[in-house]
C-alpha cells in the first residue's frame, strides 16, 4: 500500500451516512457487535495467542495485550452498556427565538471521523468502535503492530455485523501498522476532525508534535496515594495494595505511595504482606528505606529523582515520606501527570483541601485510583482517560465524542 488516504476518503463518506442513522439504529448495531464479539471470541483467543506469542512476557505491555474468555467477557457487558446510554448526539443543548422573530438552536452533533492511535491492548479496538457507532462516528484505528492479530479480529468481526446491517463497513477503518502510515494519518486533516493518542508518553509526545489535527491526549498516568497521618492505617494499606497489585500495567494503577512522617514507621510495613505475593520492587527515599530495611523487604532500593513522576506499569513503586500535606501537595504538583490522585485520611478539612487544590482529572479519599475508569463511572466504556483540559477531562466517553451545531431558521431577516 503506497498511501492510506483512499481509506481515510471512504471513513468519511461512511461517517456522513453513520450520523444519518436513528439513535435505535445505532444501539441495535452496537447490540449486534457484543452478540458477535461473544460468540467468536474463541477466534480472537486464537489471534490473541498469536500475538502473545512474539512478545516477551516480562514486558510491562504483556497483560495489556492478553485476552481471554473473561476480559472478552468484559468487552462484550461494556458494549451493552454503551447500547443502553442516552445518544448524545441530536441533543438540543439550547433553544430560544432572537428579537429579530430568527428561531435558534444549539445542538449537539457528532465529530465526524475520530483517529485514535494505541498501543498493545485490543480491548481499546471494540471500545472504540462500539462508542463511535453509538454517537454517529466512524472510527479509524491505528493499533500497535504487537497487538495485530488482535484488532485485526476484532474489528473484521465488527466490519462483517456492518455489512450484515447494511451499513458500510468503512465506518470501522483499521490502519496498517506499518510507522511510514502514521505521519500520513496525522496530516490527513481533510478526512480526520481528531486524533487521540492512547498510550505511552513518547506515543503521546510524538502525536502531540506531529499532528495537523486537533489532539486530545489520553493514556499515560503518574498516580500518587497520600496515606495523612489520620488515616485508618489497616485500610489505607489495603487501598495501596489494591492501587498497585490489582492490575499493575494500566494507567489508573499507583506509582508512588506519600506518607506522613508520623507514621510512616507503622504504615509502611502493613502494606508488605500485599505486595508479598508479587514481590513489588521498592525505590524509597532515605527516611523509608531505612523503614523497609528494618521490616526485612529484599526488592529495595535507594530511590533515585527518576523514580519520582516514574509511571513504572508493573509491580514497582516509589515511596517518599512527607512532614505535611503541603508538602505533599508540592510533590504531587511538580510529578503528577494530572491522571488520578487519592489521599487516605480522617480528617475531613484536609480531605477537602486535598480534592479541591490537587490538578487532576480524577481525585479520590480513602478509596483506590483503580476506579478511574470509564466502566466504572457508569459510562459503558471510554476511549481513555483525558488528562488535559480542553474538550474533555477525565474518562473520554460517550458524552464527549460530540461538538455543537449553531441552527438558526427565519423567515427572511437580513441584518441591517
Amino acid at each position: 500500500m503506497d498511501s492510506i488516504l483512499p481509506l481515510l476518503e471512504k471513513t468519511k463518506i461512511a461517517s456522513r451516512a453513520l450520523a444519518k442513522l436513528s439513535n435505535g439504529k445505532r444501539s441495535a448495531l452496537v447490540v449486534e457487535i457484543a452478540d458477535a464479539l461473544e460468540k467468536n471470541s474463541d477466534k480472537i483467543i486464537a489471534a490473541n495467542a498469536r500475538d502473545a506469542a512474539r512478545m516477551d512476557p516480562d514486558d510491562p505491555k504483556y497483560d495489556r495485550l492478553l485476552l481471554d474468555k473473561s476480559r472478552i467477557s468484559a468487552i462484550e457487558s461494556d458494549a451493552r452498556n454503551v447500547s443502553k446510554i442516552e445518544d448524545p448526539a441530536g441533543k438540543i443543548l439550547l433553544e430560544k427565538k432572537l428579537e429579530n422573530g430568527i428561531s435558534l438552536k444549539k445542538i449537539a452533533v457528532p465529530l465526524g471521523v475520530v483517529g485514535v492511535i494505541y498501543e498493545s491492548r485490543p480491548n481499546v479496538t471494540a471500545d472504540v468502535a462500539t462508542l463511535c457507532l453509538k454517537s454517529g462516528n466512524a472510527a479509524v484505528l491505528r493499533g500497535g503492530s504487537d497487538a495485530a492479530d488482535s484488532n485485526l479480529a476484532i474489528v473484521e468481526i465488527i466490519q462483517e455485523v456492518l455489512k450484515n446491517s447494511g451499513v458500510s463497513p468503512d465506518a470501522v477503518q483499521l490502519m496498517p501498522t506499518d510507522r511510514k502510515f502514521v505521519k500520513d494519518l496525522l496530516e490527513a486533516e481533510k478526512f480526520v476532525d481528531i486524533i487521540i493518542p492512547r498510550g505511552s508518553a513518547n506515543l503521546i509526545k510524538f502525536v502531540r508534535e506531529n499532528s495537523k489535527i486537533p489532539t486530545i491526549e489520553t493514556g499515560a498516568g503518574v498516580c500518587h496515594t497520600f496515606v495523612e497521618k489520620t488515616a485508618d492505617l489497616d485500610a489505607a494499606a489495603k487501598i495501596v495494595v489494591n492501587a498497585k497489585t490489582q492490575r499493575p500495567s494500566v494507567c489508573n494503577s499507583l506509582d508512588t505511595i506519600l506518607v506522613s512522617a508520623e507514621v510512616a514507621a507503622e504504615f509502611l510495613p502493613k502494606v508488605l504482606p500485599g505486595f508479598l505475593p508479587f514481590d513489588v520492587e521498592i525505590f524509597a527515599d532515605e527516611r523509608a528505606f531505612e523503614i523497609f530495611k528494618k521490616s526485612g523487604w529484599k526488592n529495595l532500593k535507594k530511590s533515585e529523582p527518576a523514580d519520582f513522576g516514574r509511571e513504572f506499569l508493573g509491580q514497582a513503586c516509589s515511596v517518599k515520606i512527607v512532614d505535611s500535606l503541603d508538602e505533599a501537595l508540592d510533590h504531587i504538583s511538580e510529578f503528577s501527570s494530572r491522571h488520578s490522585e487519592a489521599i487516605c485520611s480522617k480528617n475531613q478539612e484536609l480531605i477537602d483541601r486535598f480534592l479541591n487544590e490537587v490538578d487532576a482529572a480524577s481525585v479520590f479519599a480513602n478509596t483506590s485510583t483503580r476506579f478511574a475508569d470509564g466502566g466504572m463511572y457508569g459510562l459503558g466504556a471510554e476511549i481513555g482517560i483525558s488528562t488535559q483540559k480542553l474538550h474533555a477531562r477525565g474518562p473520554f466517553a460517550l458524552e464527549k465524542l460530540v461538538t455543537e451545531k449553531w441552527v438558526l431558521r427565519g423567515d427572511g431577516q437580513v441584518r441591517e
